[in-house]
């Protein structure tokens, strides 16, 4: 089959498409920038095209000669991300449509158990999108999961943070609603599977996995499968979803704009009701994945650094996307710099690891506590905070996620260069270079650039200028420091 796969550069997207070219279909990912996908393993098998579900005009390529379409977008996170996704599933619709698609995919969330019960704005907005999708005249199979666990999602995180941080715990009472967790592994087959549907289907299916527990059972049975104590936790009435968010936004790495809306979506029972995908798309021959055995393979991949996609690879449609400017001047307008530059009595190579192993675990090389006090303040202003970590603790690719940085360009052993994610009265951007010597050694560049935007812009370089000698002067010595002492 010829198929094209949307948010390529998300969780389950960035799964499916190297799952799709290894049963041996044809895949075209639609991406906003097509160098979000450059660095992949998968890159040079698939067909990237660029193109945006909120500008139809840009979607006729991608949907040419297409048979399945993917529908596997969405933009949570933003304040009128309802608003966008249904923008973008009547332009999927639309452009599947004209261009002759044999059949839709589409992975959702769970339906209200009754017609009585007001669904939250997540799980309302994945129920239209479907609704969109079934009514778009192209036979449409929309897969209704709840938590789904694997190393990496939002969910898995959230749980995995909130079960390993805290030994005790008060809790909402929605911790004993129950849910039907399905492991990442089973989503995959299942949208995998859909390509084979009769042309007739045209419906919804909910999918799950063979445990039906409660966030709390899903603690408590976390904490045995990491070989944690047991968790005392203790639901109390008080606890709204808005206050929840902001203490699962306290406790993990998920911010509160996303764990709001997933937080919201607990308050409700996520039990599948019916399971007639299996009449298309069989059970394994051992059965679906149990619950225990989705987390012990989670955090498997989590402990040998083999987490292929996570929550934050994919950037919303408001994310800034501007590359670094090359003119010095830009175009008249101001630019503050931070210039550091050392060299390094070590070869190319091993500064180099040193430069690609910045971040996450190994933190930034200086003055821990301004970094932490930083992704601190973003996150109570909303931002996505300093706790995002890494994908992988040695590698990066461009477009992934690095604490409050995004990977913008990366040349193996030269450059790296991140744009900034934090909540800023600007746009900013640090850039490591390494430089052979003549002699063998090496030379460290390391430049921050800050653009502001109106006064507060100004005056925010003027509140955080005194402190660039010990950070970011820091910062530059003791990379330095460390690729001289590295093995």
């Amino acid at each position: 089959m010829r198929c094209l796969v949307t948010g390529a550069t998300g969780y389950i997207g960035g799964r499916l498409t190297p799952l799709l070219l290894a049963d041996g279909h044809t895949v075209r990912c639609l991406a906003r920038k097509a160098v979000r996908l450059r660095d992949v393993p998968w890159a040079s098998a698939a067909e990237i095209v660029e193109g945006d579900l909120s500008r139809p005009e840009t979607l006729p390529a991608a949907f040419a000669d297409v048979d399945v379409a993917y529908f596997l977008v969405h933009s949570l996170g933003r304040p009128d991300f309802e608003e966008a996704d249904r923008t973008a599933a009547t332009n999927f619709a639309a452009a599947a449509r004209a261009a002759g698609v044999r059949r839709i995919v589409y992975l959702g969330g769970p339906e209200p158990a009754s017609d009585a019960e007001v669904p939250s704005p997540h799980l309302r907005s994945r129920a239209e999108v479907g609704r969109i999708l079934l009514a778009s005249g192209v036979p449409t199979a929309v897969l209704r999961a709840a938590v789904i666990i694997g190393s990496g999602s939002a969910s898995f995180e959230m749980l995995r943070y909130l079960t390993e941080r805290l030994p005790a715990m008060i809790t909402p009472r929605w911790v004993h609603n129950r849910i039907q967790p399905i492991a990442v592994r089973d989503v995959l087959r299942y949208l995998a599977g859909s390509i084979a549907l009769p042309p007739e289907v045209n419906r919804g299916f909910d999918i799950g996995g063979p445990d039906v527990l409660t966030f709390l059972d899903m603690m408590q049975r976390y904490a045995r499968v990491a070989g944690l104590r047991r968790r005392i936790i203790v639901p109390v009435r008080a606890l709204t979803p808005s206050l929840s968010s902001h203490w699962v936004g306290l406790v993990t790495p998920v911010p509160n704009a996303i764990a709001r809306p997933l937080v919201e979506s607990l308050i409700h029972e996520a039990v599948a009701h019916e399971h007639d995908i299996a009449r298309y798309v069989p059970d394994p021959p051992g059965g679906l994945t149990g619950f225990d055995d989705a987390v012990a393979l989670a955090l498997a991949k989590v402990r040998d650094a083999q987490v292929e996609t996570r929550w934050s690879n994919a950037s919303g449609p408001d994310a800034p996307a501007e590359p670094l400017p090359t003119d010095p001047k830009w175009s008249g307008g101001t630019a503050y710099t931070d210039v550091r530059e050392r060299v390094v009595d070590a070869p190319p190579a091993a500064l180099w690891r040193v430069v690609e192993g910045v971040g996450g675990e190994h933190g930034w090389y200086s003055f821990p506590l301004a970094w932490s006090i930083r992704g601190w303040l973003d996150r109570l202003v909303g931002g996505v905070g300093l706790r995002r970590g890494r994908r992988d603790p040695h590698r990066l690719q461009v477009g992934e996620a690095l604490d409050f940085w995004r990977v913008e360009e990366i040349v193996p052993g030269e450059l790296l260069r991140l744009r900034a994610e934090m909540r800023l009265p600007g746009r900013a951007w640090l850039e490591m270079r390494v430089l052979p010597t003549d002699d063998g050694r090496s030379r460290y560049q390391q430049r921050a650039v800050f653009l502001p935007r109106g006064l507060s812009g100004h005056a925010y370089w003027g509140s955080v200028a005194p402190f660039h000698a010990v950070v970011f002067g820091g910062m530059a010595r003791n990379i330095a420091r460390n690729a001289e002492q590295a093995p």
